[in-house]
């Protein structure tokens, strides 16, 4: 454990020596008496009359909030009762119930990545050569090219390789940031249960955006804060203005995603995977609940 944080702060140093993102790796401990339906340690309190969603274990199918778009595999049940999806673009979709949208959330799940795409053909083996991402998104709508303004994401990722990294997608496609936050945390990923958990809220009076992510890098209910970022402006989109602003969707180029949307999606591409235990809760940013390290 002492390696790992070692290593952390020294990346964590050199990011900031470039004044490319400001980053905390501060390993806290959770009070036990702080835990979801899972019995998984919440970061945040959930908010007074707060929604909480708990992916239905036994049949995920039968939740009418939840939906799978490309999934190969046709979400097969394994012997420790966990669910394996896998495809070239695999979305796990929960909208938000009734009227209120999803905004200041916790999002929770574990996952094993057991094998990936390659060419249209399922090939299970440790191939590094590619990022593959896992990413809980927040803040998203409906990503389509006949309504590309309303294609928005706040993207926490973790890949095959333990780099972590947040993008945000203004519109669909046009959108896209580069990556924030960028560090390897922790060594591959492949073939190990982990936990992730993206949390993202507004500060400064609703003008800005904040973004941590935790992993339980060790499957034993230890989490450890890996990124921390506020979007307050200046995080434009790659794509020139000229490209930026053919969608005409009255946004900045460095558009501050603050407003409620209605999907939160567990994301990867080209990747077979096992999932447990999905979750997310609406939070109460003001209530963190940890012991100081």
């Amino acid at each position: 454990m002492i390696f790992f944080l070692a290593i952390t702060f020294c990346i964590i140093k050199y990011h900031n020596q470039q004044n490319e993102i400001y980053v905390q790796a501060v390993e806290k401990k959770i009070y036990n008496h702080s835990a979801d339906m899972f019995g998984i340690s919440k970061i945040y309190q959930t908010q007074e009359n707060g929604r909480e969603w708990y992916i239905n274990m036994t049949d995920p199918s039968e939740d009418k909030q939840f939906s799978i778009s490309y999934d190969e595999l046709s979400l097969k049940k394994q012997p420790d009762n966990s669910w394996r999806v896998g495809g070239a673009e695999v979305k796990l979709n929960v909208n938000s119930s009734g009227k209120e949208l999803w905004r200041n959330v916790e999002i929770t799940g574990y996952l094993k990545i057991v094998g990936f795409l390659s060419f249209n053909e399922t090939v299970v083996t440790e191939d590094f050569d590619r990022d593959y991402d896992i990413s809980w998104i927040a803040r998203s709508g409906k990503h389509s090219n006949s309504i590309p303004c309303d294609g928005t994401a706040l993207i926490g990722s973790i890949n095959i390789n333990g780099f972590v990294s947040w993008k945000k997608e203004i519109w669909h496609t046009g959108g896209y940031t580069g990556d924030r936050a960028k560090q390897k945390i922790t060594d591959s990923i492949f073939n190990r249960w982990i936990g992730w958990k993206t949390i993202v809220y507004n500060t400064e009076n609703n003008s800005a955006v904040k973004m941590e992510s935790y992993i339980d890098n060790k499957n034993s209910g230890y989490w450890i804060k890996v990124s921390e970022i506020i979007d307050n402006g200046g995080w434009n989109a790659k794509n020139s203005n000229q490209i930026f602003y053919t969608a005409n969707c009255g946004k900045k180029i460095d558009h501050i995603i603050t407003e409620s949307k209605p999907y939160v999606t567990f994301r990867t591409d080209n990747i077979i995977w096992d999932f447990k235990n999905l979750s997310i809760r609406e939070i109460d940013p003001n209530k963190m609940i940890y012991v100081p390290p």
